[in-house]
Order: C-alpha cells, then sequence, then structure tokens
C-alpha cells in the first residue's frame, strides 16, 4: 500500500489518502506501507506534521527494528523539508549499520 499524507493536493492514482499524522502511523503499523509521502504543514497544528511521522519511523527503526517503506516528502516548505529529509537520512543510516 502507498500512502499519501497531505491536506490540500490532489491525491495521486493508487495512493491512500490520509489527512493526519496519527493516521499514517495507524497504517504503518500495519506493516503492510510499502511507500509513504508526506506533506510537513496539514492545516490543523493540534494533529502535528508529517515530521511526527518521520520521528515516529525512526523511534521505530530504533527500538523495535521496524523496517520502513520508501519514505519521500513533498512539502513545499523549504525549512520543514529539510528536517524531514534529515530525518530519513538517519532512518537510512542505522538501516545500514544494522545490515
Amino acid at each position: 500500500m502507498k500512502v499519501y499524507l497531505d491536506d490540500e493536493r490532489e491525491t495521486p492514482i493508487g495512493w491512500v489518502r490520509v489527512y493526519f499524522p496519527e493516521e499514517a502511523i495507524e497504517l504503518l503499523k500495519t506493516g503492510k506501507v510499502t511507500e509513504i509521502s508526506l506533506d510537513h504543514d496539514l492545516g490543523d497544528d493540534d494533529h502535528g506534521t508529517g515530521y511526527d511521522v518521520v520521528l515516529w519511523i525512526e523511534e521505530a527503526v530504533y527500538t523495535k527494528g521496524f523496517i520502513p517503506p520508501r519514505i519521500k516528502v513533498h512539502s513545499a516548505n523549504t525549512s520543514a523539508r529539510k528536517k524531514m529529509e534529515l530525518g530519513i537520512k538517519n532512518i537510512m543510516l542505522k538501516l545500514n549499520s544494522s545490515a
């Protein structure tokens, strides 16, 4: 399953749309997500941002041996994109060091 976290953009064909980080995380927990694409700013700060999903994945990789799907960032927020990409880089470094 491909998961698309965004509050405004059109969902690409073949992707499952979610609007909030907790929805994305619940799908990730199923182990059926093969790819996830994340926006940062989701229009409702009470629910968090796409970065919260990156943090969850990072913690799950480090503490539970979670094998993450392919992770992409499609956010237009430049500074948030950099922060998210750094988190993804850390996840990949952990995976590569465990191999």
